[in-house]
């Protein structure tokens, strides 16, 4: 009997076992819950302002400049090239274009003031040559228009190159020296005089419309967001904030204005009038081109009597003569930042010195007089 009740106990309690086994097997398992959605993406603010670009906006661009240069007959850039480098266009033949605007240091020889006939030092800082072609004129008081005009300047200049004022010693070396006077004869059939002075001047300008340098500021303005780093967009804008762009405009960054000197704060020891030495006008007094600033990282000295030494220096100077701030070094950092990224590409290939024709016996000689 007793043996009877223990199985029964122990089927029972195996039957409830089982179906408790069951129930759980046949309950439904629980969801996985879905994964949380991300965060929204965290929106950045533009490190440039909606209105920093437009100061270099309406121009003709560098790049469209660049191609009305590459339209030019490569036979007269070629003699312009040579031209330039040739030193017997100045009167002791020991000065040459490239002597104060080398083309292998971004145009400029890094002199307070450069060195002409007889060790004479000029009047003013030699700037760029590079992208001179951009400028609305030429020169710190714009007395010459176009890079042709000015580019006769130098050479009949008594503290530069020294040729006598009416050009016919000029003239006469290029005719003495066959391959010079062939090449004029061809580049200007229609010239009664095909070797003057205003042909040189031509000649030498074509060479210098070829001397474009793009930058990676100007990959920016043709829509390239990520032309700059972000330390150089911030040094933009802060080029911007301070009001630099006020007076450095267009795809130059400078050369389309004349602006005075200390205009809002009398400049230190300033005796040179610029463009009032030219016309005449009160008005006129102590005004100069604005210059370029591509390049401007390479092309120390700054300003019209290369006075200023660094990029920092001239920032700090710009900022409170100019425009009456005061800019704090982290201000200064950052802009100098930016004008960095104005450097361009040095064109290597196309600047190298060509091989000049020879003189003759009919080729005046070295003058060393003065």
């Amino acid at each position: 009997m007793r043996k009877s009740m223990l199985i029964f106990a122990f089927a029972t309690a195996a039957m409830f076992a089982c179906k408790e086994e069951g129930n759980q097997a046949e309950a439904p398992s629980k969801p996985t819950p879905p994964p949380p959605p991300p965060p929204p993406p965290t929106k950045t603010e533009p490190i440039i302002g909606e209105f920093t670009l437009m100061s270099f906006q309406g121009g003709p661009t560098i790049e469209a400049l660049a191609k009305e240069g590459e339209k030019i007959s490569n036979d007269l850039v070629n003699l312009g090239r040579m031209l330039y480098y040739d030193m017997r266009l100045s009167k002791a033949h020991d000065v040459s274009c490239n002597t104060c605007h080398d083309l292998a240091s971004y145009g400029v020889d890094g002199k307070v003031l450069s060195t002409g006939h007889r060790g004479q030092l000029g009047k003013r800082n030699s700037p760029t040559v590079y992208n001179s072609s951009m400028q609305f004129v030429q020169f710190w008081d714009g007395r010459s228009k176009t890079v042709e005009e000015q580019a006769l300047g130098p050479i009949t200049d008594p503290a530069e190159m020294a040729m006598p004022a009416d050009g016919k010693r000029v003239v006469a070396t290029l005719e003495s020296i066959p391959e010079y006077a062939d090449a004029f004869k061809k580049l200007f059939p229609n010239s009664a005089k095909p070797v003057s002075m205003e042909n040189v001047g031509k000649a030498i300008g074509a060479f210098e419309r070829r001397l474009i340098t793009p930058t990676r500021f100007h990959k920016l303005l043709a829509g390239d967001t990520k032309a700059l780093t972000d330390e150089e967009q911030r040094g933009l804008e802060a080029f911007h904030q301070v009001g630099c762009t006020s007076c450095h405009t267009g795809a130059g960054v400078g050369g389309t204005q004349y602006q005075k000197l200390g205009a809002v704060k009398a400049w230190p020891n300033l005796h040179d009038k610029g463009v009032g030495e030219l016309t005449k006008k009160a008005e006129d007094d102590y005004k100069f081109k604005v210059p370029t600033l591509l390049n401007v990282a390479k092309t120390a000295p700054y300003g019209h009597d290369g006075q200023m030494a660094t990029m920092e220096e001239t920032v700090k100077m710009m900022a409170e003569y100019q425009l009456g701030k005061s800019v704090t070094d982290a201000e200064v950092k950052s802009i100098v930042a930016f004008l960095s990224a104005l450097t361009g590409e040095i064109p290597t290939d196309f600047i190298k010195q060509p091989t000049l024709p020879k003189s003759t016996a009919k080729t005046p000689k070295p003058d060393k007089k003065k």
